[in-house]
């Protein structure tokens, strides 16, 4: 009877212990909210890697790391792409010379990172354009998450961006004295009567006409914001389509000392690997530009995956990090987490994760020797979630292992910056691929397709059903993941109604050659 009640007595005890330790974990964040403040700078990533995430799918990670790729599969994934019959048309358009007086001022605030933001300058001009107004040079608000001040001029060439634009649309980099008061401060103290705030998404030419044009008319001045995704790809004239590919193809270039660090990451990435890394010293002469390599957009950060609402094997400690995370950001408007976690990943709603995305290559026919760039801000749960990508492709590198901190100390910290080295690469490798859809993922695709290079566009739905099976064997995971990316590699794909012209350039910026 004794030994019954010691017993009771120790279960008791037990099932206290693990009640407090859950109590614990469950008000920690409440008494120590740094520990989980998405801009903290204290222990970023502490509660996420108490359990390191480790390998999910070891059955087909052996297999890939036993694969032989032939020379035949080697030769066929690195192929270019063949002429698919069209051409950039844009500088044979016909566009209506500049006229000789302005309507007034056009100014305008984006949000979003560098991509959005890219998106908005070229809408933004149109929008200038469709008004016979001045565009003064767009002001890049500060991402809330990222922290990043820098403006317009820090990331663009501001002189190539207003010579190329010249005959098409008036553009100043300041306002004249007498509007010096249209500052971003000013209307972010009050209504004013200059501040158009109502711009619906994907609004109409006619719409910016009937409501912007008689406050230029009235004013001399109009400041819209917010203005991202504030005009429609529809029902446009031709010469205001082709005006937006100018822009994003032609005008839009990045800063000298951008250019010349991504002109110094892809010498580096097409050489050989055994070259130094991170130095000024000069590459061989009989080394250079002779490799190719894959730019991966691994778009793993900590805001994505708790966005996405899905489960990423890091344990109990990253699901309450991720659900706080999630609590703070959105105020529980991610409506995704309403489904599991199985349900998100038969819908193909979860991003690839490294490992996965390094399987995923494996299969279509990259070997261990592919030089691998990763394109990405911070990855979320550290090395130990890059692990296993290593090691299908240990000569993996970014800009931290390619370029010296002297060589980056320009852009180093500084988001859009890094940012748009990535962008830079990105434009130059021998074929891009992102681990889950998104503006970068976007602004690539349309990129890619206007010059007719290859870009690999992974199949979400199902590539997450795959990984699903736990008792797949690597030939049949191989065979399904060739045979489902065979025309996802590049080819052709006209824009349809309502779709992006930066993701779908074609037919509105391109001519099919005859």
């Amino acid at each position: 009877m004794k030994m019954k009640a010691n017993n009771y007595l120790k279960q008791n005890q037990s099932q206290r212990i693990a009640l407090a330790s859950s109590a614990l974990l469950i008000i920690i964040p409440n008494f120590f909210p740094n520990l989980f403040h998405p801009l903290t700078r204290s222990f970023p990533i502490l509660f996420s890697e108490w359990n390191a995430p480790s390998a999910k799918h070891l059955r087909l990670l052996d297999g890939a790391l036993l694969q032989q790729i032939s020379e035949k599969q080697n030769a066929d994934i690195w192929s270019p792409l063949p002429d698919q019959g069209w051409k950039p048309c844009t500088d044979s358009a016909t566009v209506p010379s500049i006229p000789e007086k302005s309507r007034g001022y056009i100014q305008v605030f984006l949000d979003g990172g560098l991509n959005q933001q890219r998106m908005g300058i070229c809408d933004a001009v149109a929008v200038a354009k469709i008004l016979n107004a001045t565009l003064v040079i767009p002001h890049l608000e500060v991402n809330p998450v990222w922290q990043d001040t820098s403006s317009f001029t820090d990331i663009f060439d501001v002189d190539h961006f207003i010579e190329v634009l010249q005959d098409e649309i008036s553009i100043v980099k300041e306002l004249p004295s007498m509007y010096s008061w249209s500052t971003r401060d000013y209307y972010g103290t009050g209504i004013r009567p200059t501040r158009i705030k109502t711009a619906p998404v994907h609004a109409s030419a006619n719409w910016y006409l009937e409501n912007v044009l008689p406050m230029l008319n009235s004013h001399g001045i109009a400041a819209i914001a917010p203005f991202s995704h504030r005009l429609g790809f529809d029902n446009l004239p031709k010469e205001i389509q082709l005006l937006r590919c100018k822009v994003n193809f032609q005008a839009l270039v990045f800063v000298p000392h951008i250019r010349r660090l991504g002109d110094t990451l892809v010498q580096r990435l097409r050489s050989s690997p055994t070259t130094n890394k991170g130095t000024t010293n000069d590459i061989l002469e009989d080394e250079r530009g002779s490799g190719k390599f894959i730019v991966l957009h691994l778009r793993f950060d900590k805001d994505m995956a708790a966005h996405s609402a899905c489960d990423f094997g890091g344990g109990k400690a990253e699901k309450l990090a991720l659900a706080k995370y999630r609590q703070v950001i959105w105020q529980g408007r991610v409506m995704k987490t309403q489904f599991t976690n199985e349900e998100l990943r038969h819908q193909g709603r979860c991003p690839l994760t490294p490992e996965e995305i390094g399987l995923l290559l494996k299969a279509l026919g990259f070997n261990s020797d592919t030089r691998l760039y990763l394109a990405s801000h911070k990855v979320y749960g550290g090395e130990a979630r890059i692990s296993a990508l290593r090691k299908l492709f240990p000569l993996m590198d970014d800009k931290k292992s390619l370029a010296s901190d002297k060589e980056r100390a320009e852009v180093e910290g500084k988001a859009s910056l890094l940012a748009a080295v990535d962008y830079y690469v990105s434009m130059h490798t021998d074929i891009f691929i992102s681990a889950s859809p998104g503006n970068m993922h976007n602004a690539m695709l349309g990129y890619r397709a206007y010059k007719n290079l290859k870009t690999i566009r992974p199949n979400m739905v199902l590539s997450s059903q795959l990984f699903l099976n736990e008792t797949i064997e690597w030939p049949e995971f191989q065979w399904a993941i060739q045979n489902a990316h065979k025309n996802r590699q590049g080819q052709v794909r006209l824009r349809k109604e309502t779709q992006s012209i930066y993701t779908y350039p074609i037919p509105d910026c391109m001519c099919q050659q005859h």
